[in-house]
């Protein structure tokens, strides 16, 4: 047992001090730099208390990059597990090449994203609008991605695209384990498909609807490799992502430490609607 117990620590320790080392470490210095006025290149900074946190709540940048974030990764989220949770139920349906439909639908999943978003700027910038010109549709005649207006919408058409493989795949898993039985009794009391999905469906995959939910928005409000690849937070500032934002202006802007408070803030923010996420979906979970 004592050896056993010895293995196990091996095990875990290694795995503790790798995650301290290249994850604790660096949130805590990540915060001690946050009140000082570090431009992330001098040798020398000053404590300046809390000024760079009264700064990020007065900065008209910071605010609208929260406003897109937060609209992109709302609609976002509500789109992926709308659309994940209708390809679910048609990949657990015993229809032909099931499993062919299934890897299809996986292998967004699997490429790069930074390689996906460089491919879709390409059609989006030169395919596209060759064909808009050839159909006469207006809406695809110019670069979708070069608009103020617009910009957003090949964000949110890319990441969905993209995001609905895994979720699709949480959905499935949680349908695979509703028994048939419970469809084959409700078969015979005489109800329709649609009152199945609501009274036996939905109820029995409400865990794994509030595990997407919540990841989705947790993932989606850190929104960043797809904002490179295809706007590069333009045109302007238009598509500018707070984690964007932190990036180019902490490791380009020389605003190392301004934007570790933003960094500070921004992690407590999305902790704050996780937990207040959790909290609502799973009291909805017991009212079901």
């Amino acid at each position: 047992m004592a050896r056993q117990r010895s293995v196990f620590y091996l095990m875990t320790v290694p795995a503790l001090l790798l995650f301290f080392t290249f994850h604790t470490i660096p949130v805590i210095q990540g915060i001690f730099y946050s009140f000082t006025n570090w431009d992330g290149f001098s040798p020398s900074y000053d404590f300046i208390g809390i000024k760079n946190y009264l700064s990020v709540f007065q900065d008209g940048d910071v605010l609208n990059s929260y406003l897109f974030t937060f609209k992109f990764a709302v609609l976002t989220t509500l789109l992926v597990n709308a659309l994940s949770l209708l390809i679910a139920l048609g990949l657990n349906a015993k229809i032909k090449l099931r499993q062919f439909f299934r890897g299809v639908y996986f292998l967004p999943n699997v490429l790069s994203v930074l390689i996906v978003g460089y491919i879709f700027n390409y059609l989006f910038s030169n395919v596209f609008p060759v064909w808009g010109a050839k159909t006469g549709i207006e809406a695809l005649s110019g670069n979708l991605l070069g608009s103020m207006e617009y910009a957003w919408i090949g964000i949110v058409i890319v990441v969905v695209w993209q995001s609905l493989a895994f979720n699709s795949i949480l959905y499935l898993a949680g349908l695979q384990t509703i028994s048939e039985d419970l469809y084959e009794a409700s078969s015979l009391d005489g109800a329709g498909r649609w009152r199945e999905f609501w009274s036996i469906t939905f109820p029995l995959i409400a865990s794994f609807f509030t595990i997407n939910m919540v990841l989705s928005l947790r993932s989606f409000l850190q929104v960043f490799d797809q904002i490179i690849a295809l706007t590069g937070g333009g045109p302007g500032r238009a598509t500018q992502s707070i984690a964007h934002l932190i990036y180019t202006g902490g490791f380009q802007g020389q605003e190392f430490a301004y934007q570790s408070a933003n960094s500070v803030i921004y992690l407590i923010v999305i902790v704050g609607i996780s937990f207040v996420q959790i909290a609502f979906l799973q009291k909805r979970e017991m009212d079901m």
